[in-house]
């Protein structure tokens, strides 16, 4: 199973739960998304190897909402920072990826993941907020075990057809982390 399939949309009930879910995210904790902010909101809850438990209670929220994340810039491009937020639905039922890539990524070419250089597949550009836009994946167990075993992530966005950014992402802690998900 490729990454293509990984990454296709969920039923449709599970599909307005996870877009209130984003909303919700995305309006509570605005700067959790801007690559490479040292004062992120939200709580860090704890650290795992290179990834970070941030939670904090979305306003009107009934409960706390906590995310895996790790944000990283690009080697050869400090200015292109790229996030990446691991987390499970209010309900458990599922996993989600969420990448938040640069403005002027290229939608059409999607973001693409290489796991220890092994090229996995691509997913589609879902929207594009003010300080992002936005890949979605639902982990099946296919690829949460592929992200367990690999050591490195390198998640890549075009600017143009031919040109890719590679982001090279740790997956230092990614399992512990993701099992100390409330």
């Amino acid at each position: 199973m490729g990454l293509s399939r990984c990454m296709a949309r969920p039923a449709d009930g599970l599909t307005a739960l996870i877009g209130l879910l984003a909303a919700v995210l995305f309006l509570a904790l605005p700067s959790l998304f801007l690559p490479g902010l040292a004062h992120a909101q939200g709580a860090v809850r704890s650290v795992h190897g290179d990834w970070q438990i941030r939670c904090d209670t979305p306003p009107g929220a009934q409960a706390e909402q906590c995310a895996l994340i790790q944000s990283v810039v690009a080697e050869d491009r400090s200015n292109a920072g790229l996030t990446v937020i691991v987390l499970k639905t209010a309900d458990q039922k599922s996993r989600l990826m969420r990448v938040v890539a640069p403005l002027g990524v290229l939608l059409p070419s999607g973001l693409g993941l290489k796991l220890d250089n092994q090229d996995v597949g691509r997913a589609g550009f879902v929207r594009c907020l003010p300080n992002g836009c936005v890949a979605e994946v639902v982990m099946d167990d296919k690829l949460l075990g592929q992200l367990r075993s690999a050591k490195t992530a390198t998640f890549i966005i075009f600017e143009t057809p031919e040109e890719g950014i590679g982001f090279p992402l740790s997956l230092n802690g990614l399992g512990e982390g993701y099992d100390k998900l409330p």
